[in-house]
């Protein structure tokens, strides 16, 4: 894949709340990039209540990859697991992982609602897959799985704080599995890799909608953030031997790169 590459996840694009409303306000962020990797949850291909917007955002996104002359992958997520392929990308000769982040956890999304009562059926799926423990295609089957069938119902549509977090709030169960979550990435970051990936030293993930960087057991976790509020959007690229990230700006014109946060060097 051409250098820069550029990786971004969790646009929701089409979902009530996601903070992207025109697609062509990404151009700025895609623009002279060689390569971009949408980090999973790019649009919603399970929310039917969403899903004609999103499917021609959608659109409109390859579009753009196309006339910026950037090479687009596209990796599954819970929010659009049939993309083809694996499910994860390695950079640097696999010292660095790239997957959406509903692998990490044996329930994928365990605040979900549909998930919280549904625990008999994912410990089914599992069963399915008994080499899911050790296998990483079996793995992400597994994730892709717990998606489809337990997918969300009732999707949310407010935006204000207030409104997110009484979404999250109830029942109980559902913002402490949340919580839990947010502040377990680079614990279960790290543990993912021991697992599956022995020779990473750092994992890219989205899906948890907090950004930020968790050092754990050698191993660091970044997670890109969200374009769904309250979260913020990170970016993270590789170019030239260098992993960096910083922050997404956002406006209602455009989305750009913004301060580099963090460097390293391999």
């Amino acid at each position: 894949m051409n250098e820069p590459v550029r990786i971004l996840s969790d646009l929701h694009l089409g979902h009530k709340i996601s903070r992207i409303e025109e697609v062509e306000t990404l151009r700025p962020l895609i623009a002279g990039a060689g390569t971009v990797i949408f980090n999973g949850d790019t649009w919603q291909e399970l929310a039917r209540p969403f899903l004609e917007r999103s499917t021609a955002m959608l659109a409109k996104l390859q579009a753009i990859c196309r006339e910026e002359g950037v090479e687009a992958i596209f990796l599954s997520g819970n929010h659009d697991p049939s993309w083809p392929g694996p499910g994860w990308v390695e950079l640097a000769g696999g010292r660095i992982i790239v997957t959406h982040g509903d692998a990490l956890l044996f329930d994928g999304s365990p605040w979900k609602r549909e998930i919280l009562v549904n625990g008999e059926r994912v410990m089914e799926l599992w069963n399915e897959h008994p080499s899911a423990h050790s296998d990483v295609e079996e793995r992400l089957r597994v994730a892709r799985k717990i998606a489809r069938e337990l997918c969300t119902v009732e999707h949310a549509t407010g935006r204000s704080l207030i409104e997110r977090a009484w979404d999250a709030a109830f029942p109980p169960r559902r913002a402490l599995r949340m919580l839990e979550g947010w502040f377990t990435q680079g614990q279960t970051g790290a543990q993912f890799c021991e697992a599956y990936f022995p020779n990473a030293e750092i994992l890219v993930v989205g899906h948890f909608h907090r950004e930020g960087t968790w050092s754990r057991n050698g191993r660091r976790t970044i997670n890109t953030g969200s374009f769904m509020a309250p979260g913020r959007a990170h970016w993270v690229e590789w170019q030239d031997g260098f992993l960096s990230r910083g922050w997404i700006d956002e406006s209602s014109s455009q989305c750009q790169k913004g301060a580099v946060l963090d460097v390293w060097r391999f």
